[in-house]
């Protein structure tokens, strides 16, 4: 997910002035135009539920409330978490883990609870395409259901029905063992299996959120998209990558930001940015200013910063001027 990676562009200048007169409505800001002194009307984010993944455990509960803190008293609404995926036990989920975040969602109304599920186990162990391929064409076959429905089941059980689950995410990298490139077939059926074990789970509502890295990566994206009925939100994980692409780059280049959304409208799907943050290009507020503004003129379901170093603007302190932007734009508006 985080490794470099060559970046196909297409001409920006062209695609972006017309991505940008499609996808923004009239009276939302560009990318970038915020916090610059501009005297255009700040687009509120209050109505994007936000984020900042702090942690997978209990800890990484008790952390929100530091960042609320930081931000002036603003609640977050969402609580984004991954099941580790190490071993299908864990895949399976525990009360160990299910119970904090349901403590928390239960604490307010309208919190939302997002979890990442990996599709293989020893899925960070560097498995060879081969490996992968067979392992995505047994689950394609069924033969990792009852681990699916133990998951369903337990999260139902814990209060967590309504949950918003990321199956494979960044499925178009090499990072992961549930990565779809050597078999994208079988990634999608394997997909459809995993989505009907766990919408037969007694009580669930879960929604399914198929969320693959910007740009091209290892494969296009769209090519491992397991169709329109098992899926209800198309997510997008985007950091400031690689070093030099300005953020005007990354909603122009191939299977971008600007694609995203309109493949997601082509599919009557809302868009969600399940994980995002600074990365290749140090402390850059102008990146940050880009992507708050996105989420202001598309309105994800949610957003979540990704919030420790390199990433981050509260857990790292290397970021001093993202963090301002940050603070500006989710802060709570002070008091008179």
């Amino acid at each position: 997910m985080r490794r470099p990676r060559a970046v196909v562009l297409v001409p920006v200048a062209v695609l972006l002035a017309a991505a940008l007169a499609l996808l923004l409505p009239g009276d939302r800001l560009a990318p970038g135009a915020r916090h610059t002194g501009t005297g255009a009307a700040p687009v509120p984010l209050a109505r994007v539920p936000s984020g900042f993944f702090t942690g997978s455990d209990a800890v990484g509960v008790r952390r929100i409330a530091g960042v609320e803190a930081w931000l002036g008293g603003t609640s977050l609404r969402v609580g984004h978490t991954y099941l580790p995926g190490d071993r299908w036990s864990n895949i399976e989920g525990h009360p160990e883990l299910f119970g904090p975040w349901a403590r928390w969602k239960a604490a307010a109304p309208g919190r939302l609870f997002v979890l990442n599920v990996p599709m293989m186990d020893r899925n960070e162990a560097g498995l060879a395409d081969d490996e992968v391929r067979a392992g995505l064409r047994r689950g394609a076959d069924g033969a990792f259901d009852r681990h699916f429905r133990a998951l369903g089941e337990g999260l139902v059980g814990a209060g967590l029905a309504d949950a918003v689950l990321v199956p494979g995410w960044e499925m178009n990298g090499t990072t992961y063992g549930h990565r779809c490139g050597p078999d994208p077939a079988a990634w999608k059926a394997y997909w459809r299996r995993i989505a009907g074990v766990l919408r037969a789970v007694p009580g669930q509502r879960f929604r399914l959120d198929f969320t693959p890295s910007r740009g091209r990566d290892a494969i296009p994206w769209p090519e491992c998209y397991p169709g329109d009925d098992v899926v209800d939100i198309i997510g997008m994980d985007a950091y400031d990558q690689p070093a030099g692409l300005s953020f005007e780059g990354q909603v122009g280049e191939e299977y971008g930001l600007a694609h995203h959304v309109a493949f997601a409208r082509a599919h009557g799907k809302p868009v969600s940015y399940p994980e995002w943050g600074l990365f290749r290009n140090g402390d850059n507020p102008a990146y940050v200013r880009g992507m708050l503004d996105w989420f202001a003129a598309h309105r994800p379901v949610y957003q979540t910063v990704t919030d420790y170093c390199p990433h981050g603007v509260w857990e790292c302190r290397d970021n001093p001027r993202s963090a301002a932007v940050v603070r500006g734009a989710l802060g709570a508006p002070a008091r008179p």
